[in-house]
């Protein structure tokens, strides 16, 4: 079951139309730095200026710009439309005439949007070190805390930051996944988990709400600072993992309570 939920996601032009438009984002700033002049120090996103000196800081760039609406905005998408979707399509009914049971289902869709949560931020650091690689030179790593690794252990960080952002979104595919639970037209669900995206950073950017940053499931979105560090310093990863962990317990159970009793007519 969760084999044909990953083929129908991965052979939809929507589903790859996102992540070509996710890996434009770090061919972008490759190729606009490559073409200009280069970058002051403290200009424009964190890292951009490094992008010149050394390829990989491309896929850092590259998710650091990500991470506030394009990550959020597939992965609604992707979490709005797992039941709204097929009700929407009129086959959740036959879904649930098959002996899987509701509840089988709907782990099966958030298992999808879980997989989706991996693919997109991978694709973006994948496409970022490699057009890296191929326009600017690429050696040892500066890190946060004034050591410099090599280009081996880089890439292996790079994939620890697109972990921690894959782990970021957790949280918000349970929410979108409940919010799809609630109706029966896709594009609602969609607009609903992408709007709470915003509206979660939006009050974290308002120091008059600092009692509640810390229980905003995007507050520690950007904190992946720690693993670029000599050690790797685990603190705010595990932070992290907790936080997202209460939002899928808090609302795959309200998904499962709205699931379970909802009339499905289509």
């Amino acid at each position: 079951m969760l084999g044909s939920e990953l083929g129908v996601m991965f052979r939809r032009r929507r589903t790859w139309a996102m992540l070509c438009a996710l890996a434009a984002i770090p061919i972008l700033i490759a190729v606009a730095v490559r073409v200009s002049s280069p970058v002051p120090a403290g200009r424009g996103p964190a890292f951009l200026d490094r992008v010149s000196q050394n390829g990989l800081f491309v896929g850092l760039t590259a998710m650091l710009v990500s991470v506030p609406l394009f990550l959020p905005l597939t992965i609604g998408v992707v979490a709005g439309d797992t039941v709204a979707g097929e009700a929407g399509l009129g086959t959740l009914r036959y879904l649930l005439a098959a002996p899987a049971g509701r509840v089988r289902l709907l782990l099966v869709k958030y298992a999808g949007a879980v997989v989706f949560s991996v693919v997109a931020p991978l694709v973006v650091a994948l496409v970022g070190a490699g057009m890296g690689a191929l326009l600017f030179p690429v050696g040892p790593v500066p890190l946060l805390s004034g050591d410099s690794i090599g280009a081996g252990e880089a890439f292996v960080r790079l994939l620890l930051v697109a972990a921690y952002l894959a782990v970021s979104l957790l949280g918000l595919s349970a929410i979108g996944l409940f919010v799809s639970t609630l109706t029966d037209v896709p594009v609602g669900a969609m607009a609903a988990t992408v709007v709470l995206s915003v509206v979660s950073q939006v009050l974290d950017a308002l120091p008059q709400l600092e009692w509640l940053h810390p229980w905003l499931f995007s507050h520690y979105w950007l904190d992946f600072g720690d693993l670029l560090r000599q050690p790797v310093a685990w603190d705010s990863f595990a932070t992290n993992v907790l936080l997202q962990g209460g939002y899928v317990a808090l609302f795959g159970a309200l998904a499962y309570s709205r699931f379970i009793t909802k009339d499905v007519l289509s």
